[in-house]
């Protein structure tokens, strides 16, 4: 196997696979990345069995077709660290590979290709198209209330649902709720869940730019693909069943709130600044003028903040970890935020004041 190409042709491809590669695997093959000559491309894959990247690039092939498996880590440092415009060129000989670049030489060590884990062959039993900007944004919308490592392995993950026009994502640690859907009319898809592991999730934000280029989803009972002109992203599925969000939903909610997002984004990050490192616990004390927050922690110090508003209501006192509330206003792209709150012991519900798009459901803390 004798194949050159640019630095620029290697590089993309090989950081869009590269995040898929087991760092700390007992399995040593993990750590490695797939190359694949076929005719005058070259096509890379990466795994941790979880999760597989594939992507593809033109080569100039010296020699028949091949296969090989090669340290991802080091290739891509030496790949990175290559002048821009260099031409490098790979050679296979017996259990190592040879690169060249200028006056530059390299040696890796291989591991035979057929030792190489693929992602079984799998039938995708729902399929549409989406632009990258509204996957994208459906799940940045989300992605943090998702649990990390908690006993109750499906909340370590995202739901994705499908139902006619819709796509939902949902994801919640058990303490705040958040879900964000969008339509479109060019879609009839069938009702279905699945729960995206973690990872899967981090990569795809990763991977997507918030462009207007559709890619392909395909979803089916174990796994879900993602395949855009440039790479394929294959993840297992999370084996479990994701709690029912639609009956913890606040309904009695009397009491809305709208104000500034930025403003009260700003009290409140001026506040977190005194309160308790670990429980991140703020007051929010609403009259019918003025929001007082209030913050301390062990050291008996304390922070207290106002906000000008308008809430003709009884007045109401609830306490939350500012963390979530923080996470929420920096997810919302309107300008304005809307609470809807019911009574001290309640949780409220946060929303855009224009979009609809996205829902937030945030449990208070006692303090």
């Amino acid at each position: 196997m004798k194949f050159s190409l640019s630095r620029d042709l290697l590089l993309k491809p090989l950081l869009l696979v590269s995040g898929a590669v087991e760092r700390k695997s007992t399995l040593p093959i993990l750590s490695n990345i797939l190359l694949e000559v076929s005719g005058q491309s070259l096509t890379m894959i990466a795994t941790d069995l979880e999760l597989e990247m594939v992507s593809t690039t033109q080569i100039n092939n010296e020699s028949g077709d091949g296969k090989v498996t090669v340290p991802a880590r080091k290739l891509l440092d030496i790949c990175k660290s290559l002048p821009d415009d260099a031409l490098i060129e790979f050679e296979q000989k017996g259990d190592s590979i040879n690169i060249k670049s200028g006056r530059s030489r390299y040696s890796l060590a291989t591991l035979p290709a057929d030792d190489f884990p693929n992602i079984e062959q799998w039938q995708g039993d729902v399929e549409f198209n989406l632009q990258k900007s509204q996957l994208l944004r459906l799940i940045e919308s989300t992605h943090f209330s998702m649990a990390n490592q908690d006993v109750r392995y499906y909340l370590n993950g995202m739901s994705i649902e499908t139902e006619n026009n819709e796509i939902r994502s949902v994801a919640t640690d058990g303490h705040r709720l958040a879900i964000c859907k969008i339509v479109n009319d060019n879609l009839a898809l069938p009702a279905r869940q699945v729960i995206v592991p973690r990872k899967g999730i981090m990569e795809i934000i990763r991977l997507l730019d918030a462009v207007d280029e559709e890619i392909q989803i395909f979803m089916g009972s174990n796994h879900i693909r993602i395949i855009d002109t440039d790479f394929s992203f294959t993840s297992k599925l999370v084996d479990g069943r994701f709690p029912d969000y639609r009956r913890v939903l606040p309904r009695n909610g009397d009491k809305v709130l709208t104000t500034d997002k930025d403003q009260l984004k700003q009290v409140l990050s001026r506040a977190s600044i005194l309160s308790n490192e670990k429980f991140k616990g703020v007051r929010l004390n609403f009259a019918p003028s003025e929001l007082k927050i209030t913050a301390n922690n062990p050291e008996q110090e304390q922070a207290e903040e106002y906000l000008e508003i308008d809430f003709p209501f009884d007045s109401l006192e609830i306490g939350f970890n500012v963390s979530y509330i923080l996470d929420v206003l920096n997810a919302i792209k309107d300008n304005g935020v809307k609470f809807t709150l019911s009574d001290a012991n309640s949780s409220v519900v946060l929303e855009g004041q224009d979009s609809g798009e996205a829902l937030y459901v945030i449990m208070p803390m006692r303090l």
